[in-house]
């Protein structure tokens, strides 16, 4: 009985140490022995790993890849306008011997220098970069964040500039800024049709101007249009022949000249016999006169 006893006793012991010596490692972990204090140069893979109680001591290391959201930065831009930015940065382990031994937390530090490359690059970048040249700032807010952690075993995969918040006034400046701009371009658009039109009208009008007759066809086309909406009355002075006579004679409308008597024979004239002494004699000066006496007389009459 003793025997069995003894026997046992062993197994149990084994059975422990078995259960304090067997340690599992998962697939995106690594681990790290560390025998006496001292890491081994050994990482041990995934799956089923065999220490030694009491002497080592394992560390898991995550090797995925992990994120990190930084927290909104208050900055002042180079042009002096005070924004609150916010950004997301995406890091792995790719040594987990230097990620445990040459940093304490690297999770911590990795946090700490995300948030002060994030400040530094408010100050060096304008409002406008902010807004639109992001791929640029990410860039180059990925590249002064790896150059530190490099030595930690970590490796940045990317880091993205999540929000740019600004304030108020300055939203409404922006703002006024578009509308302005909007406006130029319309008035810009507005006056090139206006030069193109012109330059198209002058061009008709030369046409016209060669072919009268379009001139008299455009102008019929018109009253067509403005006679279909039956609502207006179109009021034509004369007719349009007699304006196109008018420019064809000119002096259609002037008084003939008196042409002198001749010695050779009477002066044949179509008019009546009293026109020649209408003529010599005008009645400008009896008219005036009789008109004089008759303003004098009431004059006199008050006088006495």
């Amino acid at each position: 009985m003793s025997i069995l006893y003894v026997l046992i006793a062993v197994l149990g012991l084994v059975a422990a140490w078995f259960a304090a010596s067997v340690r599992v490692i998962k697939q995106y972990e690594q681990g790290l022995v560390f025998r006496f204090g001292r890491v081994r140069e050994a990482v041990r893979g995934p799956g089923l790993t065999v220490i030694v109680p009491a002497v080592d001591r394992l560390r898991k290391v995550n090797m995925q890849i992990v994120t990190m959201p930084v927290p909104a930065q208050d900055g002042i831009t180079r042009d002096n306008v005070t924004v609150k930015v916010d950004a997301v940065v995406y890091f792995n382990v790719i040594d987990p011997v230097r990620a445990v031994v040459n940093v304490q937390d690297y999770l911590f530090a990795v946090a700490q220098v995300a948030q002060t490359s994030l400040r530094s690059m408010i100050g060096k970048s304008e409002l406008d970069d902010l807004l639109s040249n992001r791929e640029q700032l990410n860039q180059g807010l990925e590249v002064m964040i790896d150059s530190p952690v490099l030595n930690w075993g970590i490796h940045i995969d990317r880091v993205e500039i999540k929000d740019v918040a600004l304030p108020d006034a300055m939203k409404r400046s922006m703002s006024r800024q578009a509308e302005a701009e909007r406006e130029r371009r319309a008035r810009v658009i507005t006056a090139d049709g206006e030069l193109q039109a012109s330059h198209k009208l002058a061009e008709a009008a030369a046409t016209m101007a060669d072919t009268p007759t379009a001139l008299q066809l455009r102008l019929l086309e018109t009253v067509v249009e403005v006679a279909a909406e039956k609502n207006s009355t179109l009021v034509l002075p004369f007719p349009v022949e007699l304006l196109r006579f008018l420019e064809n004679h000119p002096t259609a409308g002037a008084k003939p000249e008196a042409r002198p008597p001749t010695t050779e024979g009477p002066a044949i004239s179509d008019t009546p016999a009293e026109a020649p002494a209408a003529i010599e004699s005008p009645p400008e000066r009896p008219i005036l006169s009789d008109i004089r006496r008759r303003d004098d007389q009431p004059a006199a009459g008050a006088v006495r």
